[in-house]
């Protein structure tokens, strides 16, 4: 971190409006607070009093994220815990859409869409705040949800409720607020438009409606417990930006200057609990809970986007040799020295990555097994060779998923100078071992025949720099 951007951050959240604004929007949320390329901070974590804030950043911290679920009591969340001591301890949870593409206009007329189909469900009390870089994210109170559907509490359906929710709305929003006419021409909520041309190389191939889908990541889709989000005028490490609570009503108005540190101010609160009504989100969770019952084609869709982010659907070509571990990126390194959070996840990054780096499934297994006894609470050994199995049975190879976010969640992505110029960690891998690799090409070896031509012609050489 360079001294114009350590100040600038020490400025920033020096503000006693700010600390005040972070601090309380962490009641009952568990904390992670990340300090940089180092990571995220031992977790769980609470931020009770604003001059934390302060102290937290004059020790390296860079963000605060929060989580998503609230807690009676955060600080006694483990990686050890079992779903139904999980659900016990949940008391509820917000839904937070989180809507990201590399493309600006279409991440903010997606995130005006999301807005205005919650609001077509009745719901008036939609938060909305800039990610900080890419991004919005949207949100709804949970006092807003009814206490029970199905007759499940609805605290209890974490993280299946925001999964449904956000699946229903994507289908929702393409069938009712995107018209895709004749010549090509496709309007959003019948004010903004693009023609298919511009977006085409962005969409699915033959695809018969345009989905939001097809071009912006929801990551709510792929959310688990204690999934994290950037807490509200909390800054972005890359963008140097602040994660800026916005009216929603003006999504498409908001450019990414508005969210400058020197320029916030502090007007807006996202998932504002003194603004909810009880039950207002009724109509929107019984209908994504019915949902996907009949119309498998988009059921199908989300199958195989969620599938394509998770892994990046693209065969790499096959290793001659097994790649090292000491050309292995920093988070898989970090994995295998064992954990204390994310070891599931962690066997489904490990098995792909190493499959997709040239290891066979026995040495693959074998260093699975000696990685499983380095974690705190250790895996059951039938799992390991279950996913071996599964793994075995797929025709193409699969990569883990891509950096970095996903590794941040659980603390093992330490980033160096070739992570910035990756998109996964088997390219880390890769590309090391192709640098390492790479020698001059041996000069062919020349006949007695053709050695005394080349003496030949430098005497010749010589003779015509003489004339």
């Amino acid at each position: 971190m360079g001294v114009k951007e350590l100040s600038k951050r020490l400025l920033y959240y020096k503000r006693r409006d700010v600390q005040k604004a972070i601090v309380d929007s962490c009641k009952n949320r568990e904390v992670g607070i990340k300090y940089g390329d180092k990571g995220f901070g031992k977790r769980p974590d609470i931020l009770v009093y604003e001059n934390d804030v302060l102290e937290s950043v004059k020790k390296g911290a860079t963000s605060f994220h929060i989580s998503e679920e609230r807690w009676s009591n955060p600080m006694l969340l483990s990686t050890n815990m079992k779903r139904a001591d999980l659900d016990e301890l949940r008391i509820g949870w917000d839904l937070v859409l989180d809507i990201d593409c590399p493309y600006w206009f279409f991440s903010k007329i997606t995130a005006h869409l999301f807005v205005k189909a919650l609001k077509m469900h009745g719901i008036n009390s939609v938060s909305c705040k800039f990610s900080g870089n890419k991004g919005f994210h949207i949100g709804v109170l949970f006092e807003t949800f009814p206490d029970k559907v199905n007759n499940i509490p609805v605290n209890k359906l974490f993280p299946e409720g925001p999964k449904k929710i956000a699946l229903y709305l994507l289908q929702y929003i393409t069938n009712n607020l995107i018209e895709i006419k004749e010549n090509g021409e496709i309007i959003f909520d019948k004010k903004y438009k693009t023609t298919a041309e511009k977006i085409s190389h962005l969409t699915k191939k033959n695809q018969d409606k345009f989905s939001p889908l097809s071009i912006v990541d929801v990551d709510t889709l792929l959310i688990s417990s204690r999934h994290m989000f950037r807490a509200p005028y909390s800054m972005h490490e890359k963008s140097g930006l602040v994660s800026l609570p916005i009216n929603p009503n003006t999504i498409m108005a908001f450019e990414k200057e508005m969210a400058q540190p020197s320029k916030v101010k502090i007007q807006h609160k996202f998932l504002d609990r003194s603004n909810s009504k009880k039950n207002e989100a009724l109509e929107l969770l019984v209908n994504a809970f019915d949902y996907g019952k009949e119309d498998l084609q988009y059921k199908k869709i989300y199958h195989e986007e969620t599938a394509k982010r998770k892994r990046v659907q693209r065969t790499y070509d096959d290793l001659t040799k097994a790649i090292p571990k000491e050309l292995f990126p920093p988070c898989i390194l970090n994995i295998l020295n064992g954990l204390e959070d994310g070891r599931k996840r962690s066997l489904f990054i490990l098995t792909n990555f190493l499959t997709s780096v040239g290891w066979d499934y026995k040495n693959t297994e074998e260093l699975l097994l000696e990685w499983n006894k380095k974690n705190q609470e250790q895996l059951r050994e039938a799992l390991i060779t279950g996913q071996i199995r599964y793994h075995k049975q797929k025709k193409q190879k699969i990569l883990p998923p891509n950096c970095r976010s996903y590794y941040q969640d659980f603390g093992v992505c330490s980033p160096d100078n070739l992570c910035e110029k990756i998109k996964n960690p088997v390219q880390y891998s890769k590309r090391k071992a192709y640098y390492l690799n790479k020698t001059k090409p041996k000069r062919q070896k020349l006949t007695k025949e053709q050695k005394e031509m080349r003496r030949k012609y430098r005497e010749l050489k010589k003779q015509n720099e003489s004339l």
